[in-house]
C-alpha cells in the first residue's frame, strides 16, 4: 500500500509502497477513503511535534472496516468508521470521570507512535515504522487499535466525515466540552484555520453573540464569516486586544480561544478577556516553550486559563453527535473542504497549507 512517510527533519515527506500486517487482538484493519491535512502532521516534519521517525503521518481519517482482530465486536467488515486520534481503554481513571480524551491508553499510543503493546504492524524493506497517533491516516490501508475506530452510519459521507476526527471535534469540542458557552456570549478566536474555523463555528452553534476571528491572513478572514463571525480583525494591522476591548464595550471577551500554539498569542487572548472570563488553549505550542503572566493581575482578575485537548471529546458519543449536527444543517462540513489531493500531492497539501488557502485539504484514496 502507499503511505506518506517523513523520514527527516524539515525535509519534503515521500509516498512510497509500504507492508503491514493483519489486524492482532483488538486491531482493526480498514481501507481508507479520506485523510484530513493538519498543521500537526506538518508539525511532525518541522519538529514542533517531536515524534520519532520515520513516522507515516496522518491522524484523521475515515474509511471501511475491512478486517477485525479478535475480541472486536463494535465494528465489523464493510462498517463505516471514522478515526478519533486518541484510542480509549474505558477502564483507566480518566476513562471512569468521563475524560477519555485523556485516557492512560491513548496517552500511551500517542507518547510511542506505536500501537499499546509497543510494536508496528506497518514496515518498510523489513524494518518497522512509527504511526502518528498510532492511526497513520495518509496511508491507503490503516491498521490501528479498535477503540479509534468509531462507527457511521453506511451513508455517512466519508471524505467529509473524516474531518470530525480532529479539526471539527478539536474546535467544536473546544467550545461544547471545555468552556460550555451559553447563549449570548462573546467569544474571540486567535487563529482561524481548520481548527479555529471550528471553534468559530461551535461558539455560532452555541448562539454567542458577538464572535470575533483574530488572524494575520486576509482569505482566513473570510472564510471566518462564513462560519460564523460576526467580527474580524487583522492582526497585522491592529492591535487584537484593544480592538477586542472596542468590540466589547470595553471589558474583553467572555471567552478567548487561542488555536494556533504561539506563547505570545496565548498571552493575547488571556488579555482579550474580560475579568472573570475564560481563555481557552487548544493550539499545541513547540516543547519547551512558556507563556508569561501578571502574577499580580491573576488574583485580582479572577480570569481563567485552561487547555483543551482534542475538545474534551468522548469520541463514541461526540463524533456521531456532531454528525447528527451536519445532517441537521447546522454544522458546516462541505464549506471546510476547499480542494482534495491524490496522496502523492502531499508536499503541495502541505504547501497550500502554510500558505492559507485552504480551510481543510483532503487527501482522497
Amino acid at each position: 500500500m502507499k503511505a506518506v512517510i517523513c523520514y527527516e527533519r524539515d525535509k519534503p515527506v515521500v509516498v512510497e509502497e509500504i507492508e503491514h500486517d493483519a489486524p492482532g487482538r483488538d486491531e482493526v484493519c480498514v481501507r481508507m477513503a479520506a485523510s484530513g491535512v493538519c498543521h500537526s502532521d506538518l508539525s511532525v516534519v518541522t519538529g514542533v511535534m517531536p515524534l520519532m521517525l520515520p513516522c507515516v503521518l496522518g491522524h484523521e481519517g475515515a474509511g471501511v472496516v475491512e478486517e477485525v482482530g479478535e475480541g472486536v465486536t463494535h465494528v465489523k467488515p464493510g462498517d463505516r468508521v471514522v478515526f478519533s486520534w486518541v484510542a480509549t481503554c474505558g477502564t483507566c481513571y480518566f476513562c471512569r470521570i468521563g475524560k477519555q480524551n485523556l485516557c492512560e491508553l491513548g496517552e500511551k499510543v500517542n507518547r510511542m507512535s506505536m500501537l499499546p503493546d509497543g510494536t508496528s504492524r506497518l514496515h518498510k524493506d523489513g524494518k518497522d515504522l512509527f504511526s502518528f497517533s498510532g492511526i497513520a491516516t495518509m496511508a491507503e490501508t490503516v491498521i490501528a487499535h479498535a477503540s479509534s475506530a468509531v462507527k457511521v452510519p453506511d451513508d455517512a459521507p466519508l471524505d467529509k466525515a473524516a474531518l470530525l476526527g480532529c479539526a471539527v471535534m478539536t474546535g467544536v469540542g473546544a467550545v461544547f466540552n471545555t468552556a460550555k458557552v451559553p447563549p449570548g456570549s462573546s467569544v474571540a478566536v486567535f487563529g482561524a484555520g481548520g481548527v479555529g474555523l471550528n471553534v468559530i463555528q461551535g461558539a455560532a452553534i452555541a448562539g454567542a453573540e458577538k464572535i470575533i476571528a483574530v488572524d494575520v491572513q486576509p482569505k482566513k478572514l473570510a472564510l471566518a464569516k462564513t462560519f460564523g463571525a460576526t467580527h474580524t480583525i487583522d492582526s497585522s494591522k491592529d492591535d487584537a486586544v484593544t480592538a477586542i476591548k472596542e468590540i466589547t464595550d470595553g471589558r474583553g471577551s467572555d471567552f478567548a480561544f487561542e488555536a494556533i500554539g504561539i506563547p505570545e498569542v496565548i498571552e493575547q487572548a488571556y488579555a482579550a478577556c474580560r475579568k472573570g472570563g475564560t481563555c481557552v488553549v487548544v493550539g499545541v505550542g513547540p516543547f519547551g516553550a512558556s507563556v508569561n503572566l501578571n502574577a499580580f493581575l491573576i488574583p485580582l482578575l479572577e480570569k481563567s486559563i485552561v487547555g483543551s485537548w482534542y475538545g474534551g471529546a468522548n469520541p463514541h458519543r461526540d463524533i456521531p453527535n456532531l454528525l447528527a449536527l451536519y445532517r441537521a444543517g447546522k454544522l458546516l462540513l462541505d464549506e471546510l473542504v476547499t480542494r482534495t489531493y491524490k496522496i502523492g500531492e502531499i508536499n503541495e497539501a502541505f504547501s497550500d497549507m502554510q500558505s492559507g488557502v485552504n480551510a481543510r485539504g483532503v487527501i482522497v484514496f
